[in-house]
């Protein structure tokens, strides 16, 4: 009867909007569905695993070898930013292996010789093709005039667009909710981060996704020193804004 009787009071405070999504033991796993060409997994923050076909790409591989062991190994890794949860040249060490290495231009002046000498630089707007998917950098960085302004800025770090018969994929990066954000169109899948002071609030992430429209959008890199951003009310307030968008939750913390 105690059971019933908890079920019916969460219900109650779930309708009220006093229950919130920060019990994240309902997120799924993975993104993943049977429409769609790529598969999902979390590691932490900003680190994952996307599966596109044959094709195995390792997004801010931070963690040591621990972090990714059971993985297959990669085929393309991509690094955004100089920052720590970006950036650990350890990592990169035990899993680069035979990958494609893409990297902006700041994070290969901070690699060891060895790994800079296998990294391919890619600026904000430049693209290359590798295993049959175009992988353009996108710009990512705060708002000149924010408080923030000095934490990302423009051209140092990349975000990366990626793409293959059609299918969109945005990794966001460190960003604001840049008019450069806001002006990407038919993206199937983006990964947006929501954490002051470092990238942006929910309220600033939810209107941007609300600008592009993407078909799916994942938050990520959603940690400060406050705790864990929260991605209930994001997910709420993309979805009153447009009931097209679905917000997708994933474990990644």
């Amino acid at each position: 009867m105690k059971y019933a009787y908890a079920a019916v009071v969460a219900l109650i405070l779930l309708v009220a909007g006093l229950y919130t999504f920060n019990d994240y033991s309902y997120m799924e796993k993975q993104a993943d569905t049977d429409s769609s060409p790529i598969e999902i997994t979390p590691i932490e923050h900003a680190t994952f695993v996307l599966t596109w076909g044959d094709t195995v790409i390792y997004n801010d591989p931070v963690g040591g070898a621990q972090a990714l062991e059971g993985h297959p190994a990669a085929d393309i890794v991509l690094v955004s930013d100089i920052h720590g949860d970006h950036l650990s040249t350890s990592t990169l060490a035990a899993v680069v292996g035979d990958a494609v290495f893409i990297v902006p231009e700041a994070v290969r002046e901070q690699l060891p010789e060895d790994l800079a000498s296998r990294a391919t630089v890619l600026r904000n707007g430049e693209a290359m093709t590798e295993r049959g998917l175009r992988i353009e950098a996108t710009p990512m960085y705060n708002l000149p005039d924010a408080e923030n302004a000095d934490r990302h800025t423009k051209g140092r770090g990349n975000g990366y667009l990626i793409e293959r018969d059609g299918y969109r994929v945005l990794i966001a990066g460190d960003t604001a909710g840049t008019p450069e954000l806001r002006a990407v169109r038919d993206i199937d899948v983006a990964f947006i981060p929501m954490n002051l002071p470092f990238t942006m609030s929910v309220d600033e992430a939810a209107d941007a996704v609300l600008d592009f429209k993407p078909q799916v959008v994942i938050p990520y890199h959603y940690r400060s020193p406050d705790g864990l951003a929260d991605v209930g009310q994001f997910r709420a307030l993309v979805q009153a804004g447009n009931a097209d968008i679905e917000v997708r939750l994933l474990a990644w913390y």
